[in-house]
């Protein structure tokens, strides 16, 4: 299946990493488990943000609420502190206590191999409702479905219609997982920036690709159309020396990025955003009483804006583009390559 660009279709004027990707982000890696059959299209994805254990050298991070419309776990220790500890999980709504579970689990196990007590853990797990195409009251993700997330880990990963994208509706099409990445040049010295999104949100109307309506010439080849609700998980990794006050600068500019999609960010939309970087590691072992941190110049943080709203817009029309035509229930939701794409490319 072809990506956004393969189409012609080019989001800004920046440099992509290498897979064009949230993995181009050095350490970073992403692994999806998908359950489908008769009753049930949801899974897993799970974002493995360094190598090595995460606890015990915490990543600076930060969140940012769009709209708060989501069940979403381990933020208010994000904002507290400014860190993560563990992975982050993207799952679906009712699947949200078992995966924290499971991951504390996972976290006590990985911890001991090292001769660290855990005694207070903070799983970061996301999530958005995939009830329309999904068997959602079933709950069959746990613990050995986060484990095949986990251990198949990977740079390269797959986007669309899989793992926590397995089930999502997006603008009245088929969502999923999709990514993106930009370079970022400072000071003669190469850093990059990551998008990994899990789209669930908006109606037909609202679709907006690269500056066009397009939603409004889509609308009448469908037999259903969704109104604009439902949600986005947006996660963005990077490895540009910031602080966490300044990573909440730059994460809220993908909603730069979303809007320019047509979401109109409605009531009963969970939109959340969960930023971190790789350079600013705190190290749970050390005992000193200061740390010392690097941080980029705020006159430098335009360019960088820029970037991560290119990277979450180009995301979106990735999961959308690379997600697979479904027929669940006799509910058809089409895949943006197929029911405007290819037509109009042919």
């Amino acid at each position: 299946m072809k990506r956004i660009r393969e189409y012609g279709i080019i989001i800004g004027n920046g440099q992509t990493g290498k897979n064009n990707k949230i993995t181009d982000v050095p350490g970073v890696k992403v692994g999806h488990y998908t359950m489908k059959d008769e009753r049930h299209n949801t899974g897993i994805t799970v974002i493995l943000p360094c190598e090595g254990n995460p606890f015990i050298n915490k990543l600076m991070a930060s969140s940012y609420v769009i709209n708060g419309y989501g069940k979403t776990q381990g933020i208010v220790q994000i904002e507290e502190l400014g860190c993560i500890e563990t992975p982050i999980i993207l799952t679906n709504t009712l699947n949200v206590g078992k995966m924290h579970d499971a991951m504390v689990g996972y976290m006590i196990n990985e911890c001991s191999k090292v001769n660290v007590k855990v005694s207070s853990i903070n799983p970061i797990v996301g999530e958005v409702n995939d009830a329309v195409l999904n068997d959602i009251q079933d709950r069959c993700l746990g613990k050995e479905e986060l484990l095949e997330a986990i251990n198949s880990a990977k740079i390269d990963f797959e986007e669309g219609s899989i793992g926590g994208g397995a089930g999502t509706v997006c603008c009245g099409l088929k969502g999923g997982i999709g990514s993106a990445s930009r370079l970022i040049e400072i000071d003669e010295k190469i850093y990059t920036i990551g998008v990994l999104v899990q789209t669930n949100y908006g109606g037909i109307n609202d679709l907006i690709i690269d500056g066009n309506k397009v939603g409004e010439q889509i609308k009448n080849k469908l037999e259903e159309i969704d109104e604009s609700k439902g949600s986005i998980m947006i996660v963005v990794a990077t490895d540009l020396p910031v602080s966490e006050r300044q990573l909440k600068r730059i994460i809220k500019r993908t909603e730069v990025g979303l809007v320019k999609t047509g979401s109109i960010i409605g009531n009963n939309s969970g939109d959340i955003v969960i930023g971190f970087t790789t350079a600013n590691r705190i190290n749970q072992l050390n005992n000193g009483s200061f740390r010392n941190y690097q941080s980029v110049s705020e006159d430098k943080l335009n360019y960088v804006f820029r970037q991560v709203a290119d990277c979450t817009e180009e995301a979106i029309l990735n999961s959308l583009v690379m997600a697979k035509t479904i027929n669940y229930n006799d509910k058809i939701r089409y895949s943006l390559a197929d029911i405007y794409l290819n037509e109009s490319i042919n």
